[in-house]
C-alpha cells in the first residue's frame, strides 16, 4: 500500500524533483526587450535623439518593409518586430550614405558594417548589448506625454566581430583620392586606424554626424550582465551570395596572395672585388706596355746591329735606312689615281687663287651680294625657346602621346608654385587638451606666420594683369574644377584647411583657463583626413578645400620626416592655371598674368618669409634671357679674336713700319667673313622655316670661329713663309700658295660639312638643328675664304708693297721697302727647332704612344660610368631666381609628378567584358588596368608608382548603385537630381532589385555616366565625379559613346635625372603589359602612360644609341672623305679616323672626371669636337702625305712644323 495522500514525505519529494528539473532546464526564454523606439527631441541641427523604451519589439509598419529589406535584410522575418520605426530606418539610411559610397565596393566589408548599425538601431534584442547611461526628459507635443531622450548609451561589441569587420575593410580603396577608404572614415591616418578607434570614431559625438554619445565596449565575454553583439561576419575573400563575388584584389589583400616582389637588382660585374671593366682595361694596358716595349727594345737592338739611325748619314758599308723610301718601279692604280686627283686639286685652286687676286672687285662684290641674299632670310628668323620643341622631336613617341593627351583631355595645367620658409620663426609646441604628449609644430606652422602667408596668398589672388586692353585676374585663368557651380580657384595651400580665412584660422574653443581646440587641432585632423567636411574636434570646421577638392598634405608641406606633417619646415603653395590647346588669345592672357606674378614676387619683401618661386613661363623666360646675354659673350670673343689675329698675322719689320706691316684690316675682314658664314647659314634655313635654338646661338659662332681662324692663319702664314719666284707675279704666287694649302682646307672643311650634315639623321632636335646650321656655316666659310678672303689678301699685299698704311690705305708711308719680305712666326720657329725634333726622337715616340694609350685605356674603363641626363639648373643663368627654386624643390619635394595611364579611343566600356578589363572592384579581372597599376604601386620603390590609381569607372559603379542616394532623377523630366536636393519627385536611377544592383551596361551605362561626371561632391554623396573626373572621360558621337579615358596616379618622389628616366621607362613597361593582358595589342588602340616630363626625358632612353650612331656616322664620313681627298691614301685616312676616335673616347673620360653627364648638349659638343679634331688632324696628315722629304720622320717634322704651327695659332 502506498502512503496516504497528503503525506509530508511524499510532498517533499515532489518539490525536490520539480526544483531539480528546473536546474536541468538548458534554456530560459526571456522576452525580447528594446532600449529605444522612435525619435524624440532635437540634438543639433537636423540630428535627433532616440526615445527611451524598455518594452518588447514592435511590429514594423508595412511602409517600412522596403527600407528594412534594403538596409537590414537579416531582420526581415516573421512579423518584422523591431526596436525602430520607419523614421529611424530613414535616419539610418541617411547616415550610411557616406560609408556606403566608399565601402560598398567591397560587399562583405559593407555587410559587416551595416550589420553593426542594424543591430544597434533595430535589433529586437537590444537590451542584451545596449545599456542606456544617460537620458533627458522630453515632452512629446503630438502624443502630449512626457518621455525620455537618450543622450548616452553603451554598446557592447564582440572583439571578434570588431576585428573581423576591420580586417574586411582595411584594404578598401577610395579611387578618387588615391588613399584607403578608412583614411577618410576613421578620423585619422589609415596607418593609425584599427578596429577599436574606427568604431569609436563612428560612434563619437565629436565626429559631427552622431547626435548623441555611443560608447563602444569591446569584449567577447559577458560584461556586467551584458552579452556583447558578436554576429557572424564575412571575410573580404568570401562571397555574399551566388551573384556577388568576393572583394577585388585591390580592396582585399588576402585575395591577391603574396605581395608582388620587385625583381632583384642585377649583380654588379666584378673581378677581384673591383669593377670588371677597370680590371680588364688595367690588365690590357699592362699587357700592351709589356708587348709594346718588348718590341721597341727588340727593334732597337736589331737596328743597333744592322741599321743606322735615321738622323745619321747612311754609311756606305751599311745596307740602307729603315726609313728610306725605296722605289720598286711599280705604281699601283690607287697611287696613279691619287696623284691625278691631287694634281687636279692643286691646279684648280692655283688657277682660282690667281683669278681672285687679279679680279678682286668682282669677287668681293659677288661675295657681298651672296651674303646679302642669304642674310635677307633674317626677316623670317624664328627662335625656339619652348623647352618641348628644344628637347623633343615632333615624331617622337612622347611627343605624339602628349599631342594625343592634349587633344582629348586638354593640356596639362600650368603651374605657379612658391616654397615658403620662416627663417626667423621658432618651432611651436602644442599641448593637447585634456591630456596627451606635446606635439611640436615647425617654424612656418605658427599662427603668426600662417596669417602672413595667407596675406601673401590673398595678394597673389588679387594680382591683375593687362592684355589687349583687358584686365586679367587669377579667376579668369585658374583651374576651377566645380565651375560654374563653384568658381573658387584651386589653390593647393595649407591655408585651404582653414578655408583661406583669417577668422577660421583664429577659430578656437576654450575658456579662461584652457583652450580645448584651435588651429593646431584642426591641422592635425585635416592632414589625416583632407577630404573631411567636419573635423572631430569641437571646432567642426571643414578640411575640404574651397575649390571642392581635398588638399593632400604631401603636396603643401615640405621638410617633414616620415608622416609627421606637423614638423614641416616649409610650406608649398601651388596655383594651377588652365593651359590652352590651340587658343593663343587665352594663352596670352595666362602669360600676361604670370609675368605680373613673377614681378610681384621679385619685389615682395617680408623679413619673416623666405620665398622661392617659379611660374610656368619661368624656364622659357630665363632661356631667352640667357640667349640674349650670350650675344654679348659672342661679341667679346670675336673682338678678342680680332685683336689676336691682327697681332699674330702682322710681322712688323720696324716700329716705323708698324701701320704698314700690320694686318688689322685683314683681321677685320677675316672675322667678318666668319660672322657672315654664320649669318648666311641662319638666313638660308630661316627661309625654310627652321627655327634657331639656344645651342645654335651659343656654340656655332665659336665653332666656325675656330675653323675659320685656323684657315686664315694657314693661308696667310704659308704666304709669309714663301718666297716669290723669279719673274713671278703676285697673283701667281698667291695662286701657287693657295694650290698648296687649299686642298688641305678643302679636305678638313668638306669632312666637317659631311659629318655635320649626316648628324641631321639624329632624332634629337638639338643635335639635328646644330648639325644643319653648323654644316652650312662651315661650308660657306670655306667658300668665302677661298674667294673673298683671297681677293682681300691680294689687295692687302699690294697695299703693303706700296708702303700704304693699314686701314688708312690712302696714306703712303715714308719708310720705303722693296717688296714684302719673307718672314717666319715665333710659333713656327718653336715647332721647327724645338717641338718637332724633340717629339720625334727615337726614345720619345714610344713614350708618347704609351702615355696616350694609357689615357685611352682609362677613358675606356670609365666610359660606362658617365651619367645620363641633364640637370635642368644647368640650362639656367647663374643669377636666375629659378636656381633657388630648383634647389629648394629638391630639398622639400615630397610628391612625385602625376602620371596618367591613358586608354585610347576604341574600348567598349558598356559590355561586362570590357568593364572587367579596366575596373578594380568586385568581379573585375585580376589583371585589369586598374589592378595592374595598383600592383605596381605596391612595389613603388621599384616601379616608381606611388599610389593606387584614381578610377572613374569604379567610382561610377559605386555612385550609380540603387542603395546610394547619389544617382537620382526627377520622375517627371528624367533630369539629374543632386543628392542634396530634397524633393519627393526625385527617384532612384535604377530599381532596388537584384538586377538593378548589378553594374549598368549597354544603354544604361551611357545614360547615367554624364550625370556622374556633372555631379558635385556633397555631404550626402561624396562620390560625385565632377571635381575628380570631369576631364578623365572623353565622349564621342554626341555623348553616345566613351572615347579615350585616363586613370591618374602619382610617381614616387623623383629628384635626379636617372630617377625621371627610370620612372618613365617603368611606366611604359607597365602600360605595355596592360595592353598585352587586355588582349588589345593587335587592335587599333592601346594603353600608354603620360606625364608632363616625359617629352623632356624620352631622349635619354636612346641617347647611348644616338651617341654611338652620330659619332659613328661622323667617323665613317670622315674616313671616306679623307680617303678620297688624300688621293686614296687609305692608311693615312685610317690613322686620321683612329686618332679622332681616340679623341672622342678621351672626351668621355674627361666628362666622367668633371661630372658632365651625357645629354643633348654634351652630344652636340662631342659632335663639334669631332669636327675640330678633323681640322687639326687632316691638315697635318695631308702635309705629311705630300711631303717630298726622304724619310717618314723628316716628312712628319716638316708637316708638324709648317701645318702644325699654323693650325695651333
Amino acid at each position: 500500500m502506498g502512503s496516504p495522500q497528503g503525506s509530508p514525505g511524499r510532498g517533499g519529494l515532489g518539490l525536490l524533483v520539480v526544483f531539480f528539473l528546473l536546474l536541468l532546464s538548458p534554456v530560459v526564454v526571456l522576452p525580447q526587450l528594446c532600449v529605444w523606439y522612435g525619435e524624440c527631441g532635437v540634438a543639433s541641427g537636423d540630428k535627433r535623439y532616440n526615445c527611451a523604451y524598455d518594452g518588447p519589439a514592435i511590429a514594423l509598419p508595412e511602409d517600412g518593409y522596403d527600407l528594412m529589406q534594403e538596409l537590414c535584410p537579416g531582420l526581415f522575418f516573421g512579423n518584422v518586430s523591431t526596436c525602430c520605426d520607419v523614421r529611424q530606418l530613414q535616419t539610418l539610411k541617411n547616415n550610411l550614405q557616406l560609408p556606403l559610397q566608399f565601402l560598398s565596393r567591397c560587399p562583405s566589408c559593407f555587410y559587416n558594417l551595416i550589420n553593426l548599425f542594424c543591430e544597434l538601431t533595430c535589433s529586437p534584442d537590444q537590451s542584451d548589448f545596449l545599456n542606456v547611461t544617460s537620458t533627458i526628459p522630453y515632452y512629446d507635443p503630438i502624443l502630449k506625454e512626457n518621455r525620455s531622450s537618450i543622450t548616452e548609451l553603451q554598446y557592447f561589441i564582440g572583439e571578434r566581430f570588431a576585428n573581423a569587420m576591420y580586417n574586411a575593410c582595411k584594404d578598401v580603396e577610395a579611387p578618387s583620392s588615391n588613399v584607403k577608404a578608412l583614411g577618410l572614415l576613421c578620423g585619422k591616418d589609415v596607418k593609425d586606424c584599427n578596429a577599436t578607434n574606427w568604431i569609436e570614431y563612428m560612434f563619437s559625438k565629436d565626429n559631427g554626424q552622431t547626435p548623441f554619445s555611443i560608447i563602444p565596449i569591446f569584449s567577447d565575454a559577458p560584461v556586467h550582465g551584458m552579452n556583447p553583439m558578436n554576429n557572424a561576419t564575412k571575410g573580404c575573400n568570401e562571397s555574399m551570395d551566388d551573384s556577388t563575388g568576393p572583394c577585388s584584389c585591390q580592396d582585399c589583400s588576402i585575395v591577391c596572395g603574396p605581395k608582388p616582389q620587385p625583381p632583384p637588382l642585377p649583380a654588379p660585374w666584378l673581378l677581384f672585388g673591383l669593377d670588371a671593366v677597370y680590371v680588364i682595361m688595367w690588365i690590357s694596358y699592362m699587357g700592351f706596355l709589356l708587348i709594346f716595349f718588348a718590341l721597341v727594345f727588340g727593334v732597337w737592338c736589331y737596328r743597333r746591329r744592322h741599321f743606322v739611325s735615321e738622323y745619321t748619314p747612311i754609311d756606305s758599308n751599311i745596307a740602307f735606312s729603315v726609313n728610306s723610301r725605296r722605289d720598286n718601279g711599280k705604281i699601283t692604280c690607287g697611287e696613279r689615281l691619287g696623284e691625278r686627283f691631287e694634281n687636279g686639286l692643286r691646279m684648280t685652286f692655283t688657277s682660282w687663287g690667281a683669278f681672285c687676286v687679279r679680279n678682286p672687285r668682282p669677287v668681293i662684290l659677288f661675295s657681298v651680294v651672296f651674303i646679302a641674299m642669304c642674310c635677307s632670310g633674317f626677316v623670317y628668323v624664328k627662335a625656339t625657346t619652348n623647352p618641348v620643341d628644344l628637347w623633343s622631336a615632333p615624331s617622337s613617341q612622347a611627343r605624339k602621346e602628349k599631342e594625343y593627351f592634349d587633344t582629348h583631355f586638354g593640356p596639362f595645367f600650368r603651374t605657379e608654385q612658391l616654397i615658403i620658409q620662416a627663417p626667423n620663426s621658432h618651432p611651436d609646441t602644442y599641448s593637447p587638451y585634456p591630456s596627451g604628449a606635446d606635439i611640436p609644430f615647425g617654424p612656418p606652422l605658427t599662427k603668426e606666420i600662417l596669417h602672413q602667408v595667407l596675406d601673401l596668398q590673398d595678394a597673389i589672388v588679387n594680382i591683375t594683369a593687362s592684355f589687349d586692353n583687358e584686365t586679367v585676374t587669377l579667376k579668369d585663368i585658374c583651374l576651377a574644377p566645380l565651375a560654374p557651380y563653384n568658381n573658387n580657384c584651386t589653390i593647393l595651400s595649407v591655408l585651404n584647411y582653414f578655408q583661406n580665412s583669417h577668422s577660421v584660422l583664429d577659430h578656437a574653443i576654450g575658456d579662461e583657463f584652457f583652450v580645448y581646440a584651435d588651429y593646431h587641432t584642426h591641422f592635425l585632423y585635416c592632414v589625416r583626413a583632407p577630404a573631411s567636411l567636419n573635423d572631430t574636434s569641437l571646432l567642426h570646421d571643414p578640411c575640404l578645400g574651397t575649390f571642392g577638392g581635398p588638399v593632400f598634405p604631401w603636396l603643401v608641406l615640405g621638410g617633414y620626416d616620415d608622416d609627421n606633417y606637423n614638423n614641416a619646415t616649409a610650406l608649398v603653395m601651388t596655383f594651377p592655371v588652365n593651359n590652352y590647346y590651340n587658343d593663343s588669345r587665352k594663352l596670352m592672357k595666362a602669360l600676361a598674368w604670370e609675368k605680373e606674378f613673377i614681378n610681384f614676387l621679385k619685389n615682395y619683401d617680408n623679413p619673416n618669409l623666405t620665398i622661392s618661386f617659379s611660374a610656368e613661363r619661368s624656364i622659357e623666360d630665363e632661356i631667352n634671357r640667357e640667349s640674349n646675354s650670350d650675344i654679348g659673350t659672342v661679341l667679346i670673343s670675336y673682338i678678342v679674336m680680332f685683336v689676336y689675329i691682327s697681332i699674330a698675322l702682322g710681322h712688323i719689320q720696324s716700329c716705323r713700319r708698324l701701320l704698314v706691316d700690320s694686318k688689322i684690316s685683314l683681321g677685320i675682314a677675316g672675322i667678318l667673313i666668319v660672322l657672315s658664314s654664320v649669318a648666311c647659314s641662319v638666313g638660308i634655313f630661316s627661309y625654310f622655316g627652321i627655327p634657331l635654338t639656344l645651342i645654335v646661338i651659343e656654340v656655332i659662332p665659336f665653332l666656325v670661329l675656330a675653323i675659320g681662324v685656323d684657315n686664315i692663319f694657314i693661308i696667310v702664314q704659308t704666304l709669309q713663309r714663301d718666297e716669290r719666284l723669279q719673274g713671278e707675279t703676285l697673283d701667281k704666287q698667291i695662286g701657287r700658295v693657295l694650290g698648296d694649302v687649299a686642298p688641305s682646307m678643302f679636305l678638313s672643311s668638306f669632312s666637317e660639312t659631311v659629318a655635320f650634315f649626316l648628324g641631321t639623321l639624329s632624332t634629337m632636335p638639338a643635335v639635328r638643328t646644330f648639325s644643319l646650321f653648323a654644316g652650312m656655316a662651315v661650308l660657306i666659310d670655306f667658300i668665302l675664304q677661298v674667294t673673298c678672303f683671297v681677293s682681300l689678301l691680294g689687295l692687302d699685299i699690294k697695299r703693303q708693297e706700296r708702303n700704304r698704311l693699314d686701314i688708312l690705305c690712302c696714306i703712303k708711308s715714308n719708310e720705303e721697302m722693296s717688296g714684302v719680305q719673307r718672314s717666319e712666326s715665333i710659333l713656327f720657329l718653336f715647332f721647327r727647332n724645338l717641338y718637332s725634333p724633340y717629339l720625334l726622337k727615337d726614345w720619345m715616340r714610344p713614350i708618347v704612344i704609351a702615355v696616350f694609350v694609357g689615357v685611352l685605356s682609362f677613358s675606356t674603363a670609365v666610359i660606362h660610368n658617365v651619367e645620363i641626363g641633364l640637370d635642368q639648373s644647368l640650362s639656367m643663368p647663374d643669377d636666375s631666381y629659378v636656381m633657388d627654386y630648383f634647389s629648394q624643390l629638391g630639398k622639400y619635394l615630397h610628391a612625385g609628378p602625376p602620371v596618367y595611364f591613358v586608354l585610347e579611343e576604341g574600348h567598349n566600356y558598356t559590355s561586362l567584358e570590357g568593364q572587367n578589363m579596366v575596373c578594380g572592384g568586385v568581379g573585375c579581372n585580376n589583371d585589369s588596368l586598374v589592378q595592374q597599376v595598383f600592383n605596381a604601386a605596391e612595389i613603388g620603390s621599384y616601379t616608381r608608382i606611388g599610389y593606387a590609381p584614381s578610377s572613374w569607372i569604379d567610382d561610377y559603379f559605386d555612385w550609380v548603385k540603387p542603395q546610394s542616394s547619389c544617382c537620382r532623377v526627377y520622375n517627371t523630366t528624367g533630369q539629374f537630381c543632386n543628392a542634396s536636393v530634397t524633393d519627393p519627385s526625385c527617384t532612384r536611377c535604377r530599381p532596388l532589385t537584384q538586377e538593378g544592383k548589378q553594374r549598368p551596361q549597354g544603354k544604361d551605362f551611357m545614360t547615367f555616366l554624364p550625370m556622374f561626371l556633372s555631379d558635385n561632391p556633397n555631404p550626402k554623396c561624396g562620390k560625385g565625379g565632377h571635381a575628380a573626373y570631369n576631364s578623365a572621360v572623353n565622349f564621342i558621337h554626341n555623348k553616345s559613346d566613351v572615347g579615350a579615358t585616363y586613370f591618374m596616379t602619382y610617381h614616387t618622389v623623383l629628384k635626379t635625372s636617372s630617377d625621371f628616366i627610370d620612372a618613365m621607362k617603368k611606366a611604359r613597361v607597365i602600360a605595355d603589359n596592360i595592353t598585352e593582358t587586355m588582349g588589345i595589342k593587335e587592335k587599333s588602340y592601346r594603353v600608354f602612360p603620360y606625364s608632363v616630363f616625359y617629352v623632356f626625358y624620352e631622349q635619354y632612353l636612346t641617347i647611348v644609341h644616338d651617341a654611338i650612331f652620330n659619332l659613328s656616322i661622323s667617323l665613317g664620313s670622315i674616313f671616306l672623305v679623307t680617303t678620297v681627298l688624300l688621293g686614296f691614301e687609305v692608311w693615312a685616312a685610317v690613322v686620321v679616323s683612329i686618332t679622332i676616335a681616340m679623341i672622342i673616347i678621351n672626351m668621355f673620360g674627361v666628362m666622367w672626371l668633371w661630372g658632365i653627364s651625357l645629354n643633348a648638349v654634351s652630344l652636340v659638343n662631342l659632335v663639334m669636337s669631332c669636327g675640330i679634331a678633323v681640322e687639326f688632324c687632316s691638315h697635318v696628315t695631308r702635309a705629311f702625305t705630300v711631303s717630298t722629304k726622304g724619310t717618314r720622320v723628316e716628312r712628319a717634322e716638316e708637316a708638324l712644323s709648317h701645318m702644325g704651327s699654323s693650325a695651333h695659332q
